[in-house]
């Protein structure tokens, strides 16, 4: 955090060099590079889990470059969790826009979308935030309070 306060302090400084490397457009490239990097090794580790080791429990003894089956599950969750961070910047460095679209084109309210000032898309972004954390989270409690084990006379 100190970091990224220090990076901010000196983006505000007047020197005009340091301020085009730290420019928003800068910033952005290099998060959407990171993005398509993140996607492509998100592809890779899917194809992998999926097609290469053989299924589930099964996979159990198996190896691909040192790593077990389930390294590579846990390698591809935290890649996912990795690239929706980065969807999330992605989407708060662009969040007037997102707005802009939103209220204009959607919604066709134009006149409205005059009136929002940055306080309020804040509050609308950090609400629609909450609504989908809330909705994972049923979600995931559903899938914990219906998973059944196997039956009795069931092999693995």
């Amino acid at each position: 955090m100190a970091n990224a306060i220090y990076w901010y302090s000196l983006s505000r400084q007047s020197d005009p060099s340091l301020r085009a490397l730290m420019s928003r457009t800068v910033v952005n490239f290099f998060l959407d590079a990171t993005l398509l990097l993140l996607l492509a090794m998100l592809a890779a580790t899917a194809v992998v889990v999926q097609y290469v080791f053989p299924p589930g429990t099964s996979s159990a003894g198996w190896m691909l470059w040192g790593y077990s089956y389930n390294a590579w599950s846990r390698m591809h969750f935290g890649l996912t969790c990795v690239f929706a961070l980065g969807v999330l910047v992605h989407v708060m460095l662009h969040w007037t826009w997102v707005c802009g679209v939103v209220f204009g084109k959607l919604l066709r309210r134009k006149d409205r979308l005059a009136d929002l000032d940055d306080g309020i898309r804040t509050l609308y972004g950090v609400a629609t935030l909450i609504t989908i954390l809330v909705l994972i989270g049923i979600f995931v409690a559903a899938a914990n309070l219906a998973i059944e084990p196997p039956s009795a006379g069931a092999s693995p």
